[in-house]
């Protein structure tokens, strides 16, 4: 059964409601959209909210319930309890700064752990918010990151394959990943015809993940790329994640 649309009235957005630290995805509501803005050099993640709430409040003139993505890189993958304990630390930030909605949380997240230029400290990559338009123009929206886990308690959720690098247990983790990501793009109101950016994370070869399993899901999406960030998920267990947005302006925050 698929879920319903959750709507962010503070910030101007819906969201696709997902487990305790983030949401499956959001939409811009009528006469907004969404921007995403990366941090030439990434921050602290603490430090770094502060900055993207100083940016979206002081310069952009919006709340900071506008906040509605927030993309975190980690000096290595977490184990699950590990994890489960950063995202406490995460979710009381959010809390304090009012930003759940009914006791949800709504903003999108990926967090992913770089094999090169390796953060001392989880960090904050990138953000996206909402901004008003003066004219019509297409919908905008992010997709959260989602690797090869299934659903169900992080402590003992099941992993696709798990230790299995080969084509084969590649092209299935692959498979369940464009799976989830489809889902998302469904749920949210769209498709792969809307995206206008797709990452990939994984240290794994790339011709290995990047068969029919993605490349005939994809589609037209296709024409703008894959962008590959030589990353892993935030779990120990895993191997390869995946996220998307369409969104039609992006800025380089220069910190």
């Amino acid at each position: 059964m698929s879920q319903s649309l959750e709507t962010c009235d503070e910030g101007n957005y819906q969201f696709l409601p997902g487990i305790e630290p983030y949401s499956c995805g959001v939409r811009a509501a009528d006469g907004y959209e969404i921007l995403r803005c990366t941090l030439l050099n990434p921050l602290p993640w603490q430090e770094g909210l502060e900055a993207a709430r100083s940016f979206i409040e002081g310069t952009m003139g919006r709340p900071i319930s506008a906040l509605c993505g927030v993309e975190l890189r980690s000096p290595a993958p977490f184990t699950r309890q590990g994890f489960l304990d950063f995202n406490d630390g995460y979710c009381d930030l959010i809390e304090e700064w009012d930003l759940l909605v009914r006791g949800q949380n709504p903003i999108a997240r990926t967090n992913v752990a770089p094999a090169w230029a390796t953060p001392m400290a989880p960090s904050l990559y990138a953000f996206s918010y909402t901004m008003p338009v003066h004219e019509e123009t297409r919908a905008t929206f992010v997709v959260a990151g989602a690797g090869e886990l299934r659903g169900g308690p992080m402590l003992t959720a099941q992993v696709i394959r798990p230790n299995d690098r080969t084509v084969g247990g590649l092209r299935e983790k692959a498979a369940y990943v464009m799976g989830a990501m489809s889902r998302r793009l469904e749920g949210l109101g769209f498709t792969w015809d809307d995206v206008t950016a797709t990452s990939v994370y994984t240290c794994c070869a790339m011709d290995a993940v990047l068969g029919p399993e993605v490349m005939d899901v994809i589609g037209a999406a296709v024409r703008h790329g894959l962008r590959h960030y030589y990353a892993r998920p935030p779990i120990d267990a895993l191997d390869y994640e995946m996220d998307c947005r369409g969104v039609l302006q992006e800025l380089i925050l220069e910190n």
